[in-house]
């Protein structure tokens, strides 16, 4: 297969080619119209001298009054004012035969009969006598009862040769055109290609460990220093996806152990000791109960998650704000009155957002759920409303805050801040990253803030339709 350098190369080249060799044709022919019409324009300016000398008035063309004006033709040394080295006179009877003609035509040969009629008295045309080229001008002129022909000829040797010295002038031209443009075609080629080439064999030399290497293009402005640009910002978000999957996998590796070792703990003390002792055989049935259920909990986060992060095959759909939130709270209602926490919902107007309802509520539900775990006296409180154009969820707990310096770190998955660290409080890990990768799919943020008050305060900020 062709490389891109000699494609790019031979297709320049050939396009210049073609262009320089047009233009150097039509130079040429232009070139020999201009001396042919001079030498043409020549002549017949001869023969109009010739014409209004012998007239008997200057405003006669085919004069008819006495034939002795045209006496003064025959003479050939009347004929010597008009005649000159590139011009030659030749006078004819209305047959064609020579009745006088300049003596620089000497044993020449004549022009010949232009063969002239009342209908087309005059003509100009090419001949060839003795092997020469003429340009001849032939009239016909009447006096009375006599006609002559006049003709006025002008060698084409001298025009021809300007003619094949200009053509090979333009021929060398062209041909030097030609060596230059090619090779200036494959230097620009060579000078396109090779930043590319380059930049290939660096993306080739940048494997999925070595994500931290930047080809660091500086100074160049171009197309090129833009797609090496474009590659560095595309690596650097690799990298950054790398890590999270690296540590993802790393974080449900380190929390799916737990509850598995304990079920298959559990599971050997109830074959070895179930049969014997009911309450060992009743504890671990629950035991294995409780950390598959917790299990499920983390894999449905999982799939959560998967499906927030392919948000754009999600269908969305106007949903009312405050609605949704009516309904995470009624779901998590019991779960705060188990702990003996209140659950309120502030809500003014009702802006409404564009989104799936099945995650918005989960959205909301998990923000509730993480603010119940965490609180023992006091409160829950969800307020919905608008500022600025966004839509506005907020979820305030009374519990015991977090450290300002942990506040970025709790929407990460399976982060546990210090005092939840222990697997006394339960939970996956999940519920705030799912809170801001559903955030990220209706095209909002999440942050949270510790109130003077003291608690938590997590706010999600989505875009109003209405």
């Amino acid at each position: 297969m062709t490389s891109l350098r000699w494609r790019i190369a031979g297709w320049y080249a050939l396009l210049l080619v073609v262009v320089t060799i047009a233009l150097g044709v039509a130079i040429t022919r232009r070139f020999e119209g201009i001396l042919r019409a001079q030498a043409q324009e020549h002549v017949l300016t001869t023969l109009a001298d010739i014409r209004a000398a012998a007239a008997p008035s200057p405003n006669s063309f085919l004069f008819s009054e006495g034939a002795d004006s045209l006496l003064m033709l025959e003479n050939p040394d009347n004929l010597e004012r008009w005649a000159s080295t590139s011009t030659f006179i030749e006078v004819d009877d209305t047959r064609g035969y020579p009745v006088a003609k300049s003596f620089n035509m000497g044993a020449l040969a004549t022009f010949g009969n232009p063969n002239l009629t009342p209908a087309q008295p005059q003509t100009v045309r090419e001949v060839t006598v003795q092997g020469r080229p003429f340009l001849v001008a032939a009239q016909v002129l009447v006096a009375g009862n006599r006609a002559l022909i006049v003709q006025a000829g002008d060698p084409l040797d001298q025009l021809y040769r300007a003619f094949r010295q200009t053509e090979w002038s333009i021929v060398t031209i062209l041909l030097i055109a030609v060596i230059a443009v090619t090779l200036a075609s494959f230097a620009l080629a060579a000078q396109i290609t090779t930043p590319i080439n380059q930049l290939a064999e660096a993306m080739r030399e940048i494997g999925s460990e070595g994500l931290h290497r930047r080809l660091r293009w500086k100074g160049r402005r171009d197309e090129v220093g833009r797609l090496a640009e474009n590659f560095d910002d595309l690596l650097a978000r690799l990298e950054e996806a790398f890590a999270r999957e690296r540590q993802f996998i790393s974080d449900a590796s380190h929390e799916l152990k737990t509850p598995l070792t304990s079920i298959n703990a559990n599971a050997q003390m109830l074959a070895r000791w179930g049969d014997r002792d009911e309450q060992i055989r009743q504890e671990s049935l629950r035991t294995i109960i409780d950390e598959s259920a917790s299990l499920a909990d983390m894999v449905n986060g999982m799939l959560t998650l998967a499906k927030a992060d392919s948000g754009d095959a999600i269908p969305k759909e106007p949903l009312s704000l405050d609605a949704v939130a009516q309904e995470a709270v009624n779901a998590t209602a019991q779960r705060a009155a188990d702990k003996g926490l209140t659950l309120k919902l502030e809500a003014g107007e009702s802006p409404i957002i564009e989104g799936d309802a099945s995650l918005a509520r989960q959205m909301i539900t998990n923000l509730i759920d993480n603010a119940i775990k965490f609180t023992e006296r006091g409160g829950v409180t969800v307020r919905v409303h608008s500022a600025n154009g966004e839509a506005l969820v907020e979820v305030e707990d009374t519990g015991p805050g977090i450290d300002p310096q942990e506040l970025p770190l709790i929407f990460d998955r399976f982060y546990r801040t210090d005092k939840s660290r222990t697997r006394d409080v339960p939970g996956t890990g999940l519920g705030l990253a799912i809170v801001r990768s559903i955030a990220r799919v209706h095209k909002g943020r999440v942050e949270a803030e510790r109130p003077e008050s003291g608690g938590t305060l997590i706010r999600v900020r989505l875009p109003r339709i209405h």
